[in-house]
């Protein structure tokens, strides 16, 4: 096997990392992202067109978004600028658009490449604008994070959004396979050990490479994979809690409880486990749920999470954490209602509109002499002394029309609260034709 970091015959360059060694040298040789670099992607119909505009690469690390960005500049002829934005503030940016300017002028283009854009503040992002809009730059910025969130409708406006996915087991296969001949040699690992090192990379063809580079050197196998974990640390899942990542797994966890998947719900609870999530955080997350998606259709639903709560911080990780596990099991497979959740916003719009009005003068009490001459309390009908326990009086201000809000669902503890809404209704309807 070669060396991991040889050098050609009689070079002075220094040793050049695998992943360094195997950057394709044209789009049709790029593993993976077929839907952008394919015969039919959009990138090649864009070359192909002549419609190449700026563009935004959004997608995890390690899928290829620099190694497209160069090649991309390779295939429009132009010259590969490439900044980051953690290093770079306005005084380098400007000599960067000086730079294409005089670039221009000479009859070549710029394709600017800005790794991890999203870092650059709204003024610096506006700073682009008018060098792409009069032609200096072909911006191609990169982020791993959503950038509709991320950056500003004027450049998002200015730019074409180009996805870019982890790489499936079939591809990383072929990345490895690559790999291997470029060593000149088969990693000394037998099938489930090879299958193993393709999941610790989480589908980062860089963070596979960098694992090959760690395995290349064992010539005592070949490895199984339980032996492969033994020799090597594994990477940590692809986790940042205050990134997209973070908020996509609660996301899958909020979304599969609400569907009454207690399978999916449990397994995106210990994804999120297994990758460091607070687990408070994880409680306050799942007690919204209870209150939310649940409601009164099952009361207990709420306890349960706050009893589950209290268990945690108790017995602290990892026992508390099967509290946890309970709790989401029991949201999963509880009866569904978002009425108390729909009926609370709509009180709160109905509030806004109708912030100002007071309360109908027959329900507000009577402190003073005057106040009783103002006619406070006047006509109020003390409802334990009516038939059924219901007067069926007017609760709203007086130039509000009666507003509903709450509509339970045939679903659970809320069937017998619709049956008592239906039954007070029915009673109010009674008490207005007696009075009236």
């Amino acid at each position: 096997m070669s060396d991991l970091f040889s050098t050609s015959s009689g070079s002075t360059e220094g040793p050049r990392p695998l992943a360094d060694r195997l950057r394709p040298s044209k789009l049709s040789e790029v593993i993976g992202q077929a839907h952008v670099v394919g015969p039919q992607g959009t990138l090649t119909r864009m070359i192909e067109g002549g419609t190449m505009s700026s563009l935004i690469f959004w997608g995890p690390p390690g899928v290829g978004k620099t190694t497209i960005a160069r090649l991309l500049a390779d295939e429009v002829d132009m010259a590969f600028v490439q900044i980051s934005a953690i290093f770079t503030g306005m005084p380098d940016l400007r000599k960067v658009f000086e730079a294409a300017k005089l670039r221009r002028t000479n009859g070549r283009g710029t394709l600017l490449f800005v790794d991890e854009i999203h870092r650059f503040n709204k003024a610096q992002q506006d700073g682009f604008l008018p060098h792409m809009e009069d032609g200096t730059i072909l911006l191609v910025g990169a982020t791993t994070e959503n950038p509709s969130f991320e950056l500003n409708a004027a450049l998002m406006s200015r730019a074409q959004v180009l996805t870019l996915k982890r790489l499936d087991a079939g591809e990383l296969e072929d990345l490895l396979a690559r790999a291997e001949r470029e060593l000149g040699a088969a990693l000394a690992l037998d099938e489930s050990a090879r299958m193993a090192l393709t999941e610790m990379a989480d589908g980062d063809g860089r963070a596979l490479l960098n694992l090959v580079e760690q395995v290349a050197g064992w010539t005592d196998g070949p490895f199984d994979a339980a032996e492969l974990g033994q020799r090597l640390a594994r990477r940590a899942a692809k986790y940042d809690k205050s990134g997209d990542e973070h908020y996509n797994l609660i996301s899958a966890l909020h979304k599969s409880v609400r569907g009454s998947d207690p399978d999916a719900a449990l397994y995106w609870l210990a994804r999120m486990l297994t990758s460091g999530e607070d687990p408070r955080y994880l409680m306050r997350r799942i007690t919204r749920m209870a209150v939310e998606d649940i409601g009164l259709a099952d009361p207990q639903a709420q306890a349960m999470c706050l009893g589950s709560w209290e268990t945690y911080e108790r017995l602290g990780s990892p026992e508390g954490e099967l509290a946890l596990g309970q709790a989401v099991l029991y949201l999963a497979l509880a009866p569904k209602s978002n009425a108390s959740y729909v009926a609370f916003k709509g009180a709160m719009s109905a509030a806004r509109e109708y912030g100002s009005e007071p309360p109908p003068k027959h329900i507000l009490n009577a402190a003073t002499s005057f106040m009783k001459d103002e006619g406070f309390g006047a006509g109020y009908a003390y409802d334990h002394d009516a038939e059924d326990g219901f007067s069926g009086q007017n609760y709203f201000p007086d130039e509000m029309k009666r507003g509903t809000y709450y509509a339970p669902v045939e679903r659970g503890n809320e069937r017998e609260l619709k049956k008592r809404i239906e039954f007070f209704a029915k009673l109010r309807s009674q008490r207005q034709d007696e009075s009236g």
